[in-house]
């Protein structure tokens, strides 16, 4: 059976899916058709419904549970992994100036849809001069003047230092204060559409690519270099150490309870819809 699968071209998502892909592991008749794609536009793909199997950010999920199921297998949660609140002007870093004056402030953020934004919205509900930018280029409009804030997610957390920006919050720590739980990034979804037995043999598959990728580390380093730009092999393998951990093989309790959680307070602040399906495969 050949499958639709959408992921991004970032380390994590080549590093637990190349296995997968390459048939380094036992699909059990599965086969897929890949499109790579930023976050955002899965997202959007996702709104769709044009996929059969997807990354998506948890903020986007909240709209969809209706069509997707969530899969416990290669999802990104994680301590010290959330996105970051930048800027180059370094009179922003005085937190009373910037409550004074961030409902005026151009904020460049990486998608309506991600949860990077939801969680800017929970820091910082007052800041709505908001500007969509590909993750990728928001260190760049940074540099040349073009917004006052930026939301960056993946490996730009190892980057804009180098580049004379400076970190005003990091949006993971304030999570983790909040909650004590882990900070739920993105999700892998299936098409509610599919049969059951194929959703399970997704999970179980996604599984063993991400145990495979655990265990062979270097497999898939050309693969996942092919697709993450300039990155070092040191930027790329650290991205990786950030965001595939245990909650990428299974969420587990803890993962779910996160998640949970999320949704909670979205659903509190009015910042998503009421959720009518059950998010998870039954167990």
């Amino acid at each position: 059976m050949k499958l639709t699968l959408g992921f991004s071209p970032c380390p994590n998502d080549t590093f637990i899916f190349d296995a997968l892909i390459h048939h380094k592991i036992d699909t059990q008749g599965l086969e897929f058709e890949v499109f790579f794609d930023d976050v955002e536009t899965l997202n959007q793909k996702a709104f769709r419904g044009e996929l059969d199997v997807t990354k998506l950010s948890y903020h986007a999920f909240a709209y969809v549970t209706h069509q997707y199921v969530l899969l416990d297998a290669g999802s990104a949660l994680g301590f010290g992994v959330g996105p970051m609140l930048i800027c180059k002007n370094e009179k922003f870093l005085d937190q009373e100036y910037l409550k004074a004056h961030i409902s005026n402030l151009k904020i460049a953020i990486p998608g309506k849809y991600t949860t990077a934004n939801f969680l800017l919205s929970l820091a910082f509900p007052e800041g709505k001069n908001k500007n969509e930018v590909l993750f990728s280029e928001i260190e760049n409009q940074l540099l040349r003047g073009e917004t006052d804030l930026g939301l960056i997610i993946h490996e730009n957390r190892f980057t804009y230092q180098q580049k004379g920006l400076h970190k005003i919050m990091d949006l993971g720590d304030f999570w983790e204060q909040q909650t004590g739980c882990a900070i739920p990034l993105g999700g892998i979804v299936a098409n509610r559409n599919l049969p059951e037995e194929i959703q399970y043999k997704l999970n179980r598959v996604l599984k063993k690519s991400v145990e495979f990728a655990f265990e062979n580390p270097k497999s898939g380093l050309e693969f996942i270099r092919q697709h993450a730009q300039e990155m070092s092999e040191e930027v790329m393998y650290k991205h990786i150490d950030l965001y595939v951990n245990k909650y990428s093989v299974d969420l587990g309790e803890e993962g779910r309870k996160a998640i949970k959680i999320l949704f909670d307070k979205a659903l509190a602040l009015g910042v998503i819809p009421k959720i009518e399906k059950d998010l998870f495969l039954t167990k």
